[in-house]
């Protein structure tokens, strides 16, 4: 294992960010990095799908990189919201496709969202679950123990991600409970999930359907909010974390909530436009085109006149659009915006246009 889990909770809250730059408040630009981030960070909280994989085979670079990273002493932790398969079996997949993982390398929001029930409820009660096999072995570890039924009197609903398969009258179970006063929980509320054949609705898609059917809020442990964070960094002990992702709303926000710097890599949902406009708590410490940016380091975007300059390019926020100028390599372009866009939209989101300045980075 990376780490250890401390019998007491003193490593939570002791992560901390690398960069220099505070998370959790402004931020008007990607910071830059004079060492790579695999020298600078100690530990790679790195999202799965769109990140190591889509579709169940290997992004393209992300082997390579990973073992680069871990032979200069970095620890790689993998940080998944979806719940419905075991820490194992990420592990073995990880392992199949070259690389060495082991379970408990694996940190998941089951086990989040199993630690957030074992705190509230006795040991060894019942929880109804909707979900997968994930599910269930979390509970387990934490003496808690998994049923089927409304009518098992259980402590807690925990809902999760179960697959294409899960059954309508799984839902159903949720509500008779839920509208017996039963806690509900759930590990995360991602409306969508990558899939090989495109995007499919996500545990935040089934949520809602109890949601609407009860009128119940659950208590969620998943990215983006603290009992996710809070669970890798008693797993991992990570004292100065990376963390590595694809999307703006869960890994970003988890790190800017967690007060920890990130990575953005764009062979996921991410776009251009959505990174330009994203608001404070959506921007990533450092941007690059995939895992080959934890190798390196980080260029500087520099504030030149009234925009913003890297590798050769400057970004300017115009009246309506975004204007950017230069040449250079695409992704120092959308640095350069990033700079622009988010100054510009201040603790808020950036309305400019960006469609002919990233068509002119090459990114349109």
């Amino acid at each position: 294992m990376i780490g250890g889990v401390s019998s007491s909770e003193e490593r939570y809250g002791m992560s901390q960010s690398a960069s220099g730059a505070a998370e959790g408040v402004f931020r008007g630009r990607p910071a830059g990095s004079a060492r790579a981030l695999s020298e600078a960070y100690d530990t790679a909280l790195l999202d799965l799908d769109g990140v190591v994989y889509a579709g169940g085979q290997a992004i393209a670079h992300a082997v390579e990189s990973l073992a680069v990273a871990r032979s200069g002493g970095m620890a790689l932790a993998y940080v998944t919201n979806n719940a419905l398969r075991t820490p194992g079996a990420v592990a073995e997949h990880l392992t199949e496709l070259g690389i060495p993982t082991g379970a408990d390398d694996v940190i998941t929001s089951a086990q989040a969202v199993a630690r957030l029930i074992s705190e509230q409820v006795p040991a060894g009660s019942r929880i109804l679950v909707i979900g997968g096999e994930g599910l269930r072995v979390a509970l387990r570890e934490r003496g808690l123990v998994p049923v089927d039924s409304a009518d098992e009197d259980p402590a807690a609903v925990v809902q999760g991600y179960g697959g294409p398969e899960l059954a309508w009258g799984r839902f159903a179970e949720a509500c008779y409970a839920i509208a017996r006063g039963v806690p509900w929980y759930a590990s995360n509320t991602d409306l969508t999930i990558p899939s090989a054949r495109g995007i499919a609705p996500g545990n935040g898609a089934a949520v809602e359907v109890v949601r609407i059917a009860t009128g119940a809020e659950p208590q969620v442990a998943g990215k983006p909010l603290p009992p996710m964070h809070r669970e890798t960094i008693l797993r991992t002990g990570a004292r100065t974390p990376l963390v590595v992702g694809d999307r703006l709303d869960t890994d970003i926000e988890g790190a800017f909530n967690g007060g920890v710097d990130s990575l953005l890599v764009l062979t996921g949902v991410t776009d251009g436009a959505g990174l330009l406009a994203a608001p404070p708590r959506h921007r990533p410490t450092y941007v690059d085109v995939d895992l080959r940016g934890m190798l390196t380091g980080q260029p500087e975007v520099v504030a030149s006149g009234d925009g913003f300059s890297c590798g050769g390019w400057t970004a300017v926020a115009g009246e309506r659009e975004l204007e950017l100028s230069g040449e250079g390599s695409a992704i120092d372009g959308l640095r350069a915006l990033c700079g622009a866009a988010w100054s510009a939209g201040g603790d808020g989101e950036c309305g400019l246009d960006s469609g002919k300045a990233l068509a002119r980075a090459g990114l349109g």
